[in-house]
Order: structure tokens, then sequence, then C-alpha cells
């Protein structure tokens, strides 16, 4: 008979061989293209073989080993269908790995008819395991897997395309979210500082993943992570190689009013000691399946903590952001498109202006128009200030910048007239762009207003703005 400490061994010499196979394995999985054209369909055999090992792998028929073994294979089946097999396989999941019916109808009963503390404490206990699904079983076995983490993650991402036409995956979605919100606690997240001396597999991430103001070349990047510039991301140690979220920060002299000047690679850098101000000019989520979790606001505050720690002469800390939420909502507002009618526009663009001034306004053409561009900066001002702060939904602001900065306890600053004349500022906001200033007393006082009150914290210009 053998001894236990040979058992041990050779129980963790089998699990060490598992790890290294699906390292390998899933090592080639997620090399492949992250969308799912070019996979197959599921085959009525398949999908009978498949039922098999979902029912294998939520026993855990042979110990954990082999479960987190089958969850592997499960994966690999996975990654290689598109999307109707990857919809089918989910169905399947969804249908079929619920929690047993009769089970949570007799725990239930036992919990109501407790008689006494005891009893309905276990009772209670039977419960909570009947309600525990198959399927969640099956899910947790991927968070042993080299990059199952990763997968479940890409799993999240299509389920969220596939609920408008399969609400039933919406059981498989919820307790999704519900794992993967315990797994990236933000206790658990690392932040990192990404600097050009980073490998250039994360590099290349970076530009893939800038989802604000397009990385237009490698100089352009380089530009981004000079001495006075600053990128930081948020990583999660089963994903080291991918950041969650990343927000790049430009060290200036003064609170910047301008994307192109800010971004322009042809300024010489500022001694990062002479700065006095950090803009956050950019943050970008990279994970569309961790969508509801909220990493943005652990992010800003840990990344000013370790800023003014490194440079104890910033005062300032703002962002300069986008306003993409305006233009869809200006061509709604009809009487603001009446007043813009009524305006002076040069003989070129004033038919055009006339027959439709919310295309004029997403467009470039107005801006050399010498009788409309100084009379429609009035009215486009007081038009953003009143969409950026009175503006809601579900009590919130509207525009989902403004309701993310706004919820951490920012305030609007400065809404800032011909800041982004990229195509995508024209057309997202007619160039206009807001700086939301984050001071660290008023940060609290600022949450807790808008959530109770519905209250905006603006500046006096902002506020001004407002009454006119």
């Amino acid at each position: 008979m053998q001894s236990e400490s040979v058992v041990v061994a050779e129980t963790k010499a089998r699990e060490s061989s598992f790890l290294a196979g699906a390292r390998q394995l899933f090592g080639r999985l997620f090399g492949r293209p992250e969308t799912a054209d070019g996979g197959r369909s599921l085959s009525s055999g398949e999908r009978k073989g498949l039922r098999q090992r979902f029912a294998e792998c939520a026993a855990e028929r042979g110990g954990v080993v082999s479960a987190r073994q089958r969850a592997a294979e499960i994966g690999q089946i996975y990654m290689q269908l598109n999307d109707d097999g990857r919809r089918e396989f989910l169905r399947l999941l969804a249908l079929e790995f619920g929690p047993a019916q009769a089970a949570v109808e007799a725990a239930l009963y036992n919990w109501t008819h407790a008689a006494d503390v005891p009893a309905r404490s276990a009772a209670e206990t039977a419960l909570r395991e009947a309600l525990r699904s198959p399927r969640s079983k099956i899910l947790t076995q991927f968070n042993a897997i080299p990059d199952g983490v990763k997968f479940l993650v890409g799993m999240r991402d299509d389920m969220l395309r596939f609920l408008k036409d399969g609400p039933e995956l919406g059981v498989i979605e919820s307790e999704l979210y519900a794992l993967l919100s315990a797994w990236f606690d933000v206790d658990f997240l690392q932040l990192q500082r990404i600097s050009w001396n980073s490998s250039a597999a994360l590099l290349e991430k970076l530009i893939k993943y800038e989802a604000v103001h397009r990385i237009r070349s490698w100089d352009d990047l380089r530009n981004r992570l000079d001495s006075d510039r600053r990128c930081y991301g948020l990583f999660h140690p089963r994903m080291p190689d991918e950041p969650l979220i990343f927000v790049e920060v430009a060290l200036t002299d003064r609170l910047s009013d301008n994307i192109q000047v800010l971004l322009d690679e042809s300024q010489p850098p500022l001694a990062p000691d002479r700065a006095t101000a950090a803009i956050f000019y950019s943050i970008s989520n990279t994970q569309p399946g961790l969508r509801g979790l909220n990493f943005g606001n652990f992010l800003i505050k840990r990344v000013v903590d370790d800023l003014s720690r490194d440079f104890p002469g910033l005062k300032t800390f703002s962002t300069l952001s986008p306003i993409p939420g305006f233009m869809g909502w200006l061509k709604k507002q009809d009487a603001i498109l009446e007043r813009l009618k009524s305006l002076p526009a040069g003989v070129d663009l004033r038919e055009q202006w006339q027959a439709d001034p919310a295309a004029c306004v997403a467009g470039r053409d107005w801006h050399a128009d010498a009788l409309l561009a100084p009379a429609l900066q009035p009215v486009l001002l007081d038009a953003c200030a009143h969409y950026l702060v009175r503006e809601k939904s579900d009590s919130l602001p509207r525009d989902p910048v403004a309701r993310f900065h706004l919820v951490n306890g920012a305030r609007v600053e400065r809404i800032n007239w011909l800041a982004d004349t990229s195509d995508k500022g024209w057309t997202q906001s007619a160039g206009m762009m807001v700086n939301y200033l984050y001071r660290k007393p008023d940060l609290e006082s600022n949450h807790e207003k808008l959530m109770l009150k519905g209250e905006v914290a603006v500046s006096r210009a902002v506020r001004a703005l407002l009454q006119e």
C-alpha cells in the first residue's frame, strides 16, 4: 500500500503535467483571432458528446485534475466554433445544466418549515447548495487552467453579443458576471506603469486597445510614453500580459485645452519637475467581457496617489475628455436647431446650413465661415453645458464619459472650444472637449451630492454658461 507522501507526490506530478499541457493547449487557442469567423458549427454528434463532457466535468469524476482536463477540452471545442456553434454550446449549458428543480423545491420547503435556529441554518446551507448550478461548477473549473480566466472573459463577451437574440443565455451571463466580479475584485489587481521599455507585445496591445485617440504610429506611441508622459494599467494575476484598463497622462504646466497640441510629436518634452498639472487624456477599457466591472475609479485614484508621491509639485489633476454623446443629442433638439438656423452664414454655406444645421455642425466647413463661426460658439457652448450637467438618464448624467467622471467625484471645470479638430472630434462633439477636475478634498462630497440629490459639481465658468 502506497504511503501518503507517495500519493501526494503522484497527484502533484499529474497536476503539473496537466497544467503544462493545458498551458500549451490554451496558448495555441488564444493565439487564434478573437472573432469566431471561419470556425465550424456544432454537429449533432458533438452536441451529444459535449453534453456528456459537461456532466462529467460538473460531477468532477476522476478527481479535480480530471475535471480540469475536461474543462480544457471543453474550452478547445468552444474556441473552434463559429458564432452559431457557440450559441448552441451556450444554449445547451443554459437549458440543461441549471439547478435541479426538485432539489431546490425540497430545500426551500425545509428552509421554510425549519423548527428552530439550528435546523434553519442547516436548511439554508442546503438551499444554497441546491441553487448552485452544475454549469457554475463547470465555469469555476476554468479558474485553475492557464489562460482559463481569459477564456471566460472572452466567453462573456460572446454572451453579451448573443443576449439580444438569445435571452435564455442571461442565466449563464449573470452567473459568469458573479464569478468574474469576485475574481476581479480591485484588491486582486496590480497597478503597473507601462513605458517604452515594456515588452513589444504589451506596447502592441496599447496600440490595439486605445479607444479614445487612435495611436497612429510607433513614433506617436513613443511620444505618449516620453519623459513628461505616464501610462498606467491595471493587471490581473491570471492575465498578466493583458491590461484590463489603462490611462494615459500628460505632465504639463497648465490645464490643457487642445488634444492636438497635447499629442503634437514636435513639441519638446517638459521637464517633469516643472509640471504643475497631470492631464488624464485617454482611458481605455480593453476587455468587453468585463463590462459592468468598474475599474476606472480605482485606477484614477491610484494613479493620482502615485503621481502625487513622485511629483510633489503637481497641484492640478484633470482630464481632457471627449463628449461622445453631444451631437447625437443635439440632432434631436428642435428648439436649438431652430436657433441655429437663425444664425448668419456666408453664401457658400447658407443653403446647406438652413437645410440641415446639425449636419453642418458635425462637419468642419463652418469653421472657415467668417459670419457663422463666431456666432455659433456661444450657442454651442451653452448647449454643451446644458447637455453635460442637466441631461440625465436614470438620474445620472446622460453622457457616458461625464457619468463616469462625475460619479467618481470630479467636477465639470471647463468646456474647451475647438479642442479636438480630428474627424472624430467634429462628428461627436463639434470639436469641443471638457476638463473634469479631480480635487481630492471634494471627491466624496461631489459623489454624494450627485447620487443623493442629482446635483452635478460645476465650476463658476460652467455655471455662467448654464445661466446664459
